[in-house]
């Protein structure tokens, strides 16, 4: 999967929070995207089966696409927390280093960190670090 479609999928599941879908509009801002190009990435995912997506009405995620929001999730908010408490990591630059790792780090090694951690619950900035179970994909 590559970074820009993990990079929508995790933003889709920020926005979407507890009323279940994102506008296209602030998926465009959050990225700093046009809206024309978000709506261009969004029928691409439905078509692929991560999003449910119906015109002038937002974006859902499918199961298969909150089990990759929540992978890219999990793997963001592990990195930033083991680099802030095994490297030292300052609360105000953790987040954008993590940003970069997030797509390059294999999963055996986000688990990795995560068991040397002791599977933390909580990053840094006291967001919920979802579990290996929640990542995994149902087929």
């Amino acid at each position: 999967m590559s970074a820009s479609v993990e990079d929508y999928l995790k933003t889709i599941y920020t926005l979407a929070g507890a009323k279940g879908e994102a506008a296209t509009k602030d998926i465009a801002e959050r990225l700093d995207l046009t809206p024309a190009s978000v709506t261009g990435m969004v029928r691409r995912l439905a078509d692929k089966g991560f999003l449910a997506y119906e015109r002038y009405r937002g974006v859902k995620l499918t199961a298969a696409g909150r089990s990759a929001a929540l992978r890219t999730v999990r793997r963001h908010r592990v990195i930033e927390t083991y680099l802030s408490r095994e490297l030292g990591y300052d609360f105000d630059s953790v987040h954008a280093e993590a940003e970069r790792l997030e797509h390059a780090a294999s999963d055996e090694l986000v688990n990795r960190m995560a068991a040397a951690i002791g599977e933390p619950e909580i990053d840094p900035h006291g967001s919920p670090i979802p579990t290996r179970k929640q990542v995994q994909r149902k087929r």
